[in-house]
């Protein structure tokens, strides 16, 4: 597409963000959609070949060459003469067929093949396949991006596992983290999703027109239908599915969809959270000289990538959830709800792709500000009023929350009065000793060892 035919475009994954999601395009677009039908269909011709009762001699080397050519080879070009062909067929899977048969009979000795094309199937067989192979190929971009940000993360949780940082529960201070840690927590979280996600089947059914192979026990009784198409099913790569209507029921795609918006999600807590520490001059943003921040404040440097990511994650999980749920649901045997349903499922992958390309990028352009985050904490001693008021139980000191709420709820204090105050209670001198080195910078627990624990499981 032309720089100003993207200027027409009415989604901008397909105009302003085009060249972002392009590894998706000849995938789950639909071009995509035809090449994977055009897959299914010579794949189980070749299967059906393959059956010494159904043909009486086997495809040839030669043969099956050509046919292999025809995917291999299938090209925009191609996709346009079935789009044609659908013109007067008004049918997107049969002008595949006919496609097909025009190949078989340029073809010196495929032409005898040509009843075996779409033999005993359903459009929905050859469209349950071809979106599960989609489904299949796009599932892996989406990893493979996901998993950038992963590593990304995790280069930033081992260089800032130390670096010790206030945390805030429920907007207010509280007990020191390190920034390692609270990074490393989205990545262990991701890690766990996207592995749901590589594991999540991807059903695929090749059983006629209502499920119960009846044209194909008809023509060919003696063969074993059930095990012939679930080897012909797994053979593509996808889990088979023996029980359906006349359509797959999408309970499998309903769970990757949701196993994706999950993932978005976490990466949604991700943007804000990055937004806010962006905001308190917790992380330097990148300085690009030719850059504009604001139309009218020139000082302004914004975390536009970020905010970027969470809008497109946004409608890519809007998209989802719905398709999550409404494809599972099919009046009777079959209806058409789900068919232009599914030709969104692009929308969703390409705005998925497009926000984790937005945080990626976004991450690459931010650096910790150390001494904002350090004087920060080193300012608020009253978070090291946990530790104190825990050891104050220890040693069976009576109300020792209710004394520590006294002198520090709601207030900045120092450190001389947190010692002043500490100094007083009724603890062993080892025990106040211990209490009075802690530091804000110091009392962060055991972060520093999770922010590393579980980046390589």
């Amino acid at each position: 597409m032309t720089d100003s035919h993207r200027l027409l475009a009415l989604s901008p994954l397909d105009g302003r963000y085009a060249t972002k999601v392009n590894s998706l395009n000849h995938i789950m677009s639909e071009y995509g959609l035809i090449r994977y039908r055009i897959i299914v269909e010579i794949t189980w011709l070749t299967t059906l070949c393959e059956h010494p009762s159904i043909a009486t001699t086997p495809l040839d080397s030669l043969e099956l060459d050509y046919l292999h050519a025809i995917i291999d080879q299938f090209s925009i070009e191609d996709a346009a003469k079935i789009k044609q062909i659908e013109k007067t067929t008004n049918h997107d899977v049969k002008a595949a067929e006919y496609f097909l048969q025009d190949k078989l009979n340029q073809h010196p000795t495929l032409g005898n093949r040509i009843p075996l094309i779409h033999f005993a199937a359903t459009s929905e067989d050859i469209n349950n396949l071809a979106y599960a192979l989609m489904l299949k190929d796009g599932r892996q971009v989406i990893a493979d991006e996901c998993s950038k940000i992963i590593q990304s993360l995790g280069d930033m949780a081992k260089s800032y596992a130390d670096l010790a940082m206030l945390s805030r529960t429920h907007g207010q201070t509280a007990s020191p983290t390190t920034l390692g840690k609270e990074i490393a927590n989205v990545l262990v979280r991701l890690k766990r999703e996207l592995a749901h996600l590589q594991r999540c089947d991807i059903l695929g059914t090749f059983n006629g027109a209502v499920g119960n192979y009846n044209a194909h026990v008809t023509a060919y009784p003696e063969i074993d239908w059930f095990h012939f198409t679930q080897h012909f099913v797994e053979d593509l790569g996808l889990t088979f599915n023996p029980m359906t209507t006349q359509i797959e029921p999408h309970d499998g795609l309903a769970q990757l969809l949701d196993n994706l918006a999950r993932i978005n999600t976490i990466l949604i807590d991700l943007n804000k959270d990055m937004w806010s520490y962006i905001s308190l001059d917790y992380f330097i943003l990148q300085k690009q000289a030719d850059e504009v921040g604001s139309s009218t404040m020139p000082h302004k440097i914004n975390p536009i990538d970020f905010e970027n990511s969470e809008g497109n994650l946004g409608i890519a999980n809007a998209l989802a959830t719905h398709l999550a749920r409404s494809l599972p649901i099919s009046r009777l045997q079959r209806d058409l709800s789900d068919s232009t349903a599914l030709r969104n499922l692009g929308s969703v992958f390409g705005y998925s792709l497009l926000a984790y390309s937005a945080c990626l990028k976004g991450l690459s352009k931010v650096t910790a500000n150390q001494a904002v985050i350090t004087n920060d904490l080193e300012a608020r001693w009253e978070v090291l009023a946990e530790a104190i008021q825990t050891v104050l139980r220890r040693y069976g000191v009576q109300d020792a929350y209710e004394s520590l709420k006294e002198l520090t709820r709601g207030k900045v204090i120092s450190q001389t009065s947190l010692h002043e105050w500490l100094q007083q209670q009724p603890l062993p001198q080892p025990a106040k000793d211990q209490l009075i080195a802690l530091t804000p910078t110091t009392y962060t627990g055991l972060a520093s060892t999770l922010a590393v624990k579980y980046l390589d499981d």
